[in-house]
């Protein structure tokens, strides 16, 4: 059978990037499901290798199709940077590193629009690392947005239990309400269904709308976003034929939405901690984060640098398992590469 071929981008070198990968590659059913090569730097590979006291051996490529042709023992990367050790202490910021990093998300991103691979999975990244290297962009959304040339994105962090979409990503939440508009919420909604359907195995997801103010805004009370931007958007979304209710008041839904079976296939978050801090109470270790509304597949983990843990080997690679497991499945769904 055709296994798809994944790029993993290391991720900051200074954080615990380089160890969820080296962790996470030692499972053999991820080998079984896709053939993986990673896009990164020899030296913090190998210490991470070293760190983790894993039995896989480094093997560098000039092209990426030769991680096909690997041993299940051996770890593919494909080099991109040639740091110092002095660019990638441990919980240490760095210029460099961040420069690197960006270079590892823009040749996956290359990669996969060429068919070349047929997905990506990325590791942690340091913002601040990647700004001070004069790459201005909140985070990988963004970037990849940029690479993709799509202005049609919406993150999404996703479990077994809950998958929740934001309306704003990375904002002040001082800015989130002049940002709540029926355009961006309906956009929002649709992107979310059709990035959901294959995850759910339905053509018309079912998808729940948060509101942005306590109690729905109360009549107007608390606020009026629901009843001049949200509200018409689900409206419209239903009209669509799209299977979308709400807007439900976020101080309550979550107990209702974590039921199994779910009740839900995606949810609607309008601002940032709204959706993701209950997402990271239910799936904090084996979350992950899915950019929908690109050209190409790419699930990253749902978790930061982690830079208190990064040396020690003791980070948990579940996330990085389940974003290159999705991100397989993802381009199966798809025909591979």
């Amino acid at each position: 059978m055709h296994k798809p071929l994944i790029a993993i981008t290391m991720g900051d070198p200074c954080g615990v990037g380089p160890e969820i990968i080296v962790k996470a590659l030692e499972e053999p059913s991820l080998r079984e499901r896709a053939d993986l090569l990673v896009l990164g730097d020899r030296l913090a590979m190998e210490r991470a290798l070293s760190v983790c006291g894993s039995r896989l051996t480094l093997s560098l490529v000039d092209a990426p199709a030769q991680a096909a042709e690997m041993e299940p023992a051996t770890l593919p990367l494909l080099p991109l940077s040639n740091l110092d050790l002095s660019d990638m202490g441990y919980g240490t910021p760095s210029e460099r590193a961040g420069d690197a990093v960006y270079r590892y998300i823009r040749r996956a991103a290359e990669l996969c629009l060429t068919g070349t691979v047929a997905a990506m999975a990325t590791a942690p990244i340091s913002k601040e690392s990647l700004n001070r290297a004069g790459h201005h962009y909140h985070g990988h959304t963004e970037l990849l947005a940029e690479l993709c040339r799509s202005d049609d994105y919406v993150m999404m962090l996703a479990g077994d239990i809950l998958r929740v979409a934001l309306v704003t990503i990375h904002e002040a939440l001082v800015d989130v309400p002049r940002l709540i508009t029926t355009e961006q919420v309906l956009k929002t909604i649709r992107v979310t269904a059709t990035g959901v359907a294959p995850l759910c195995g339905r053509e018309y997801p079912r998808i729940a709308v948060l509101s942005l103010n306590p109690h729905c805004g109360e009549g107007g009370l608390f606020g009026v976003e629901e009843e001049r931007f949200i509200r018409p958007a689900i409206n419209q979304a239903q009209a669509d034929g799209l299977r979308v209710e709400g807007p439900f008041s976020a101080d309550t839904f979550f107990y209702f939405a974590v039921q199994e079976p779910p009740p839900w296939d995606a949810v609607v978050a309008m601002y940032h901690d709204q959706g993701l801090i209950p997402l990271k109470m239910r799936h904090f270790d084996d979350g992950i984060n899915i950019t929908l509304g690109l050209p190409i597949i790419r699930t990253s983990v749902d978790h930061g640098t982690a830079y208190n843990l990064a040396g020690t080997g003791t980070a948990s690679s579940a996330s990085m398992k389940a974003a290159i497991h999705t991100a397989a499945r993802l381009a199966g769904n798809h025909g591979g590469s």
